[in-house]
């Protein structure tokens, strides 16, 4: 039997529009054996397709059709932690564990890079998926097919607010609202502020992602889906956080704070349930997970 961890992640960072994601301590966990069939369970009662249109098997099926192997079919479990549709990275989970957990049935037989690229053509950009195989914070993008990705391990000394709400919000919802052209001005906005997130986490100057994390490609328009998107934004600076952005295509908006400063959380939770429009909220706190996916 083969099990597979992977962690939340959190994608865009502002600016860096399907390019720029982060790892934090949310994992689901997969366990994977071959079958003569196909046999898909929810560990933890979550509703998850069991037929051959499940995510998990989709993706472990990509790596044998890959190899050209035959797969006649697998049994699968599944521990959901990360909760779907709010902007963290769930279905990049379920990709890059169907491919890992084949991949290491099938004698690790693809690199890294490749596992990448498979699982960028599944999700359709890698800002998700590459944290969640790499960890840390990562920088990819793609180039004739091939996906190519930096990463910097995260500073443990950072923790992560997330403010999760009880709706969901479909990652085709959220791109439907964006336009389908944006100005050469604001194209160099996001440009700028992209690198210097990137220049921000690797040389420890995180007083710069405050300004790094503003962003006119997709915020603004997805603001509007997120009921108190605005007022959480204005919460977590006035608390003190040092960035706060749309984790991913939301819903969740995710802070960056100091890992000491358990006040943040405190207070952030106490007005949320103080206020009747952010009581739907519920603020988590998260640490960076450096290590990625884990094979076992």
């Amino acid at each position: 039997m083969i099990q597979v961890t992977v962690p939340a992640t959190s994608a865009n960072v502002g600016a860096g529009f399907d390019s720029l994601g982060l790892a934090v301590s949310m994992h689901n966990v997969f366990t994977f054996e071959e079958c003569d069939h196909i046999h898909i369970t929810s560990v933890d009662g979550t509703h998850v397709p069991a037929g051959s249109n499940n995510l998990v098997y989709r993706s472990a099926r990509v790596v044998y059709d890959q190899l050209g192997i035959p797969l006649k079919g697998l049994r699968i479990t599944q521990r959901n932690d990360i909760p779907m549709a709010r902007g963290l990275g769930s279905s990049s989970a379920c990709i890059v564990a169907g491919i890992l957990g084949a991949n290491a049935l099938l004698g690790d037989k693809l690199t890294k890079r490749q596992m990448l690229t498979l699982a960028t053509a599944i999700e359709g950009h890698p800002d998700n998926v590459a944290p969640a195989m790499l960890g840390g914070f990562v920088t990819s993008v793609i180039d004739e097919g091939q996906v190519y990705s930096v990463k910097k391990d995260i500073d443990p000394e950072l923790a992560f607010a997330a403010f999760v709400p009880d709706f969901r919000l479909l990652t085709a919802k959220a791109r439907a609202a964006l336009p389908q052209m944006v100005s050469h001005k604001d194209a160099v906005y996001n440009l700028s502020r992209a690198a210097l997130a990137t220049a921000a986490f690797c040389d420890g100057d995180y007083a710069l992602l405050g300004v790094a994390t503003k962003d006119s490609l997709h915020q603004q328009y997805r603001l509007p889906l997120i009921q108190g998107g605005d007022e959480v934004f204005d919460l977590a600076m006035d608390l003190g956080a040092m960035a706060a952005y749309i984790s991913g295509a939301g819903p969740t908006i995710m802070a960056v704070v100091h890992k000491d400063d358990a006040a943040f959380f405190d207070r952030a939770a106490a007005a949320l349930q103080q206020s009747e429009l952010l009581r739907h909220f519920t603020v988590y706190r998260l640490l960076a997970d450096n290590a990625g996916a884990v094979v076992q």
